[in-house]
């Protein structure tokens, strides 16, 4: 089976070669003036054959027993094996060249080339759901919250420090995230989100870090990467920070300040380049107090914070985030887009939005699900936002003198009932003196305005 064999030394230059050898059929081979295998010996190996590996077998000891190789017309399939000495040391390599066995070969070569094809598609694929989702043009709003929300994220993408995002639940941090990243020099490697909350704290640490083989009971036999290694190079987005127990905290700390991960189960260091991006809707302040979480960690990652306002802080964005969402609510169901009237819109500025822009969004889609009309109405949102049909009346005006004068009445019984009547204390509370009390008490008619011991 083989059309030709070579060994080389330590030093990689050719012991021997056999007279099969494919080689000597090329007339390179001629215009060097080789003619026969003795001619080759001492040479080094890349003069012969100038894209030869033979040198990377000797140098790490590594064999190469499957290797395709092209040397002039020919496509040779190539085993390469080190050689050793009595003590286990590379003394030289021998390779055998397989020029005829492609043909044989032919259906596992296509196998081959159809699961590269399947795992070129796979990474693709893995690559862009790790791409960021949005942009700056993404930020929907024109109020001047927003304009200094998006003026912040440009002004973040330039800068590789960490981001902390802040604000309310349903204010759009994970999308002000992949603006960030969009917009940063990593724009072009992963962006790997991870909810904090939502994994179960006994996973937290092979979550973030990674899985060592054999780990633990049941651990698969393949290394399993965390979200430290699968973002390395790109931004690793920790979505509600302030939920993450207090001991992660401190090896979250160390990962930030060493920039390496140590998978469970592993004593082998990793390093990672992962830029951070923490949001949460917690006062990391309050809880830093309270020792809930790592003052450390919150200087750490408090280096760039973004406060982003709550909808109710921006209703001039309230309609086109409503027609937005209206679009896209038709379009989820395949139905044209309805417009929403001005009475539509007052309900919509009448509501409070506890739960923000994701709120508004489940409106708009709850309004499609529910009514029916070319136009979305007021009355629409009568079972969805209870509320909003009822708005309050306007207090009726008064003048001002009744409206003190019922607020000094007020206080003035508030500070006799305090004091049990009596009238000397009741005036050193409300920092009045004695006669002025008595003048007060007589002018609203509180009781007898004579001294009570």
């Amino acid at each position: 089976m083989i059309d030709g064999a070579i060994l080389v030394d330590k030093d990689v230059r050719i012991l021997w070669s056999n007279d099969k050898h494919v080689w000597f059929t090329d007339q390179r081979m001629a215009s060097l003036g080789l003619r026969s295998p003795a001619d080759l010996v001492g040479r080094p190996v890349e003069q012969v054959i100038p894209h030869s590996r033979m040198r990377e077998v000797v140098e790490t000891g590594r064999s190469l027993p499957l290797d395709i190789m092209r040397y002039g017309d020919h496509t040779l399939l190539v085993s390469r094996l080190p050689l050793r000495d009595g003590d286990g040391a590379v003394i030289g390599a021998i390779a055998f060249a397989l020029k005829n066995s492609l043909t044989y070969l032919r259906p596992i070569a296509e196998r081959f080339n159809t699961l590269q094809t399947r795992l070129a598609r796979m990474e693709q694929e893995l690559a862009a759901s790790r791409a960021p989702k949005y942009t700056v043009e993404n930020l929907v709003g024109f109020s001047p919250p927003m304009l200094q929300v998006k003026r912040l994220v440009r002004k973040a993408g330039q800068s590789g420090s960490g981001v902390l995002l802040l604000g309310e639940t349903g204010t759009g941090k994970e999308l002000v995230a992949h603006a960030i990243h969009a917009a940063s020099e990593r724009a072009d490697r992963p962006f790997v989100g991870v909810n904090v909350a939502a994994v179960p704290e006994n996973l937290l640490e092979a979550e973030f870090f990674g899985v060592a083989p054999g780990a633990y009971t049941g651990a698969a036999r393949q290394p399993r990467p965390g979200k430290f290694q699968l973002a390395h190079g790109g931004t690793l987005f920790l979505d509600e920070i302030g939920d993450m127990p207090l001991p992660l905290q401190a090896k979250l700390l160390r990962v930030l300040q060493e920039r390496e991960v140590e998978p469970l189960g592993s004593n082998q260091i990793v390093t990672v380049d992962v830029r951070i991006i923490a949001a949460t809707s917690r006062s990391l302040p309050d809880m830093v107090r309270a020792d809930a979480f790592r003052a450390d960690l919150y200087y750490r990652l408090n280096v760039f914070p973004i406060q982003l306002p709550a909808l109710r802080d921006r209703k001039e964005d309230l309609e086109i985030l409503a027609s937005l969402f209206s679009e896209r609510a038709a379009a989820g169901i395949n139905q044209p887009m309805r417009e929403l009237t001005p009475s539509a819109l007052d309900r919509l500025h009448a509501h409070d939005w506890p739960g923000n822009v994701r709120e508004l969004a489940n409106v708009i889609e709850q309004v499609y699900v529910r009514t029916d009309g070319p136009r979305i109405e007021g009355a629409d949102f009568a079972d969805i936002l209870p509320a909003a049909s009822r708005p309050t009346q306007p207090a009726r005006s008064r003048p001002l003198a009744e409206a003190v004068d019922e607020l000094e009445r007020t206080l003035i019984q508030k500070a006799l009932e305090e004091s049990g009547g009596n009238k000397l204390e009741a005036a050193r509370a409300l920092g009045l003196s004695r006669t002025n009390l008595y003048a007060k008490l007589q002018k609203h008619g509180i009781g007898s305005a004579s001294p009570k011991a």
